[in-house]
C-alpha cells in the first residue's frame, strides 16, 4: 500500500515558485521574462512554458478579490476619517496597482507550478513535463 512518490529534488515548492517566479522544474528563477509575462522556456531547463494554460482565471479572481478589499478600506477609511478626496486617489491608485500585479504574477506562477506538478494537460494532449 506504499503510493510512488514522484521525484522532487530540486523542484521548489508552491509557495517558492509562486513568489519568486520559478521554474517548476529545476527551480531557476526564469519562470518570468517581464513583469508578469512568462518567458518562452526556462533558460537553464528547457521546460517550454508556452505548453501550460494558465488562461485568464487569475485576472479575474484578482480583479474581485483586490477590488472588494479595496472599495471595503476606502469606505472605512472615508466614513472613520473623513479625508478630502485626494488622499483616496493617492492612497489608493498606487495600492491597487501594486497588489494587482504582483497578486497576478504570483497566482499565475502559482497555477503553471501547479498544472506541472500534477502532470494536466488538455484532454488527447501531450506530456506537459517534456519528458
Amino acid at each position: 500500500m506504499t503510493e510512488q512518490q514522484p521525484h522532487t529534488k530540486g523542484q521548489p515548492s508552491l509557495g517558492e515558485a509562486a513568489l519568486f517566479g520559478l521554474c517548476p522544474r529545476c527551480g531557476a528563477k526564469t519562470l518570468f521574462d517581464g513583469v508578469i509575462r512568462f518567458a518562452p522556456r526556462c533558460r537553464a531547463c528547457g521546460l517550454d512554458y508556452s505548453s501550460f494554460n494558465v488562461g485568464d482565471g487569475p485576472a479575474a479572481f484578482l480583479t474581485l478579490l483586490i477590488g472588494g478589499l479595496v472599495t471595503g478600506l476606502a469606505l472605512w477609511l472615508q466614513l472613520s476619517f473623513s479625508p478630502p478626496f485626494w488622499v483616496h486617489i493617492v492612497l489608493w491608485v498606487p495600492l491597487t496597482a501594486v497588489a494587482v500585479v504582483f497578486g497576478l504574477r504570483a497566482s499565475k506562477a502559482m497555477l503553471l507550478h501547479a498544472e506541472f506538478s500534477r502532470n494536466a494537460r488538455e484532454a488527447g494532449g501531450d506530456d506537459l513535463r517534456g519528458e
